[in-house]
């Protein structure tokens, strides 16, 4: 599978700015429960996850890996991204990237993640992705 079979074009959105962390959470899922291939469940349990844990989901600066549970709330294995141009502050981190994980079980989404995460980890990439052009951020998944 190619990246762009975890991360489709139609999964990717980029938005001004968004009035909170938790509705960027919902906007960032809602690809992946028009599909349904997660419940509202699953979107609940990851907010709910940040409330009782903090800003862990934030891996590096103005990026959140949202996910919950495996399996909870899951349908199908998918993965969506929002980005937004102004930062929301997601429990006293400015995040701007919300890269959402829905995982099936522990373990298959790994390689998947694995990819994905080399292109955030790529300083040249992860600047194309903050500066939020949809089209040219699409192309970075291809």
């Amino acid at each position: 599978m190619k990246v762009k079979d975890y991360l489709p074009e139609k999964h990717i959105q980029t938005d001004e700015t968004v009035a909170d962390w938790r509705s960027a959470v919902k906007l960032a899922s809602q690809p992946l429960l028009d599909e349904a291939l997660i419940t509202s469940e699953y979107i609940e349990a990851m907010i709910q996850s940040v409330e009782e844990n903090g800003p862990y989901m934030v891996l590096a600066d103005y990026f959140a890996l949202m996910h919950a549970r495996p399996g909870e709330g899951v349908l199908e294995q998918s993965m969506s991204l929002l980005v937004t141009k102004q930062p929301i502050d997601l429990e006293g981190k400015p995040v701007r990237i919300f890269l959402v994980l829905a995982a099936a079980d522990s373990e298959s989404h790994l390689e998947s993640l694995k990819e994905i995460m080399a292109i955030f980890m790529d300083e040249e990439k992860y600047n194309v992705i903050l500066n939020g052009d949809r089209e040219q951020i699409c192309q970075l998944f291809q």
